[in-house]
């Protein structure tokens, strides 16, 4: 009998430890995960504060700039000389600076942008594939000031040996270069999109005679144009925000042309031109970088919400 029961009480003991330590280890574990938790709610809200922020800070500084300048004036001058005496604030230049070589890079990039992903998609072996992907990879990494300088010494001359009429700055050399940079985020966002579709969609229009061609044509392309599209408005809003290239391949020159020949100057080009540190600080011409820097966010968050809202329309859900 106390054999037993000095079995028994170790026992108890032993089960009381086991007890304990697993109490201590679920305390522990609650500790961490509540730490986790308080890390991750403190990075969202280190994002979402950042860009409350901006905003802030663009509207308090954009604000002043209206005090002074009219707001009917910033939006429909049609002549940008905030440097020069007599002042004027017509952003209108800028805009079509800005769009010319939003468009113009939007058509140099979607063509060739969305056969390649048809390409790699569709076509391309496999070692094909594993050898253009990791390139377009490396040439998104590509800095853009690198990008603005192979544009002066290689693409400038070029158009000027074709269109002999063309300055060294102009929108033209923006577009190519400005193409090429965005080139990657809509060959890989289609490509995706692209090898998404399901198989059985294929395999179905094979199994009734349709031709590769037919297939990527007539099945493949329509199920993934919402994806697509997308694609190429994030791109083109990539587009609207590039500075440097811009500012060193399409001039500094805001005028109301849509002659991509010509010299141009974007909003980010103008914004480069001014923060360099000449321009007093409260000055007109220093808000209106303000003015400015919340017109091209303006045009980036509608250029997103414009693609959530045709993803959103156009999806296509597969089971």
């Amino acid at each position: 009998m106390a054999h037993d029961s000095a079995s028994s009480s170790a026992a108890s003991a032993s089960i009381d430890a086991a007890l304990r330590w697993r109490s201590g280890s679920r305390g522990i574990r609650n500790v961490v995960e509540q730490a986790v938790h308080f890390l991750l709610l403190l990075c969202a809200f280190v994002s979402v504060g950042t860009t409350v922020g901006i905003v802030a800070v663009l509207l308090i500084e954009s604000l002043q700039f209206f005090q002074d300048v009219s707001l009917w004036e910033f939006l429909t001058g049609t002549r940008w000389t905030p440097l020069l005496r007599p002042q004027h604030f017509g952003i209108l230049p800028l805009l079509f600076g800005t769009t010319l070589v939003a468009c113009g890079s939007a058509i140099v990039a979607v063509p060739l942008g969305l056969c390649t992903a048809i390409f790699l998609s569709e076509y391309a072996p496999g070692w094909a594939r594993e050898l253009i992907k990791p390139a377009l990879e490396i040439l998104a990494g590509v800095p853009s000031v690198v990008y603005g300088y192979l544009g002066l010494i290689i693409v400038s001359p070029l158009v000027r040996q074709v269109f002999p009429s063309a300055g060294v700055f102009n929108a033209v050399n923006a577009c190519v270069v400005v193409g090429i940079m965005i080139l990657p985020m809509i060959v890989s966002l289609s490509e995706d999109v692209l090898r998404s579709v399901p198989r059985g969609l294929r395999e179905a229009a094979y199994a009734l005679g349709a031709t590769k061609f037919d297939v990527v044509v007539r099945v493949v392309l329509p199920a993934a144009m919402s994806g697509i599209v997308a694609s190429i408005l994030l791109a083109i809003s990539r587009a609207v925000g590039e500075t440097m290239a811009v500012s060193m391949c399409g001039g500094n020159t805001p005028q109301l042309t849509l002659n991509p020949l010509e010299s141009v100057q974007t909003m980010t080009a103008f914004i480069v031109q001014v923060s360099q540190g000449d321009t007093p600080a409260g000055s007109p011409e220093y808000r209106a970088i303000f003015a400015v820097g919340l017109s091209l966010f303006m045009t980036t968050m509608m250029l997103n919400l414009v693609s959530q809202f045709i993803l959103a329309r156009m999806r296509e859900q597969y089971e």
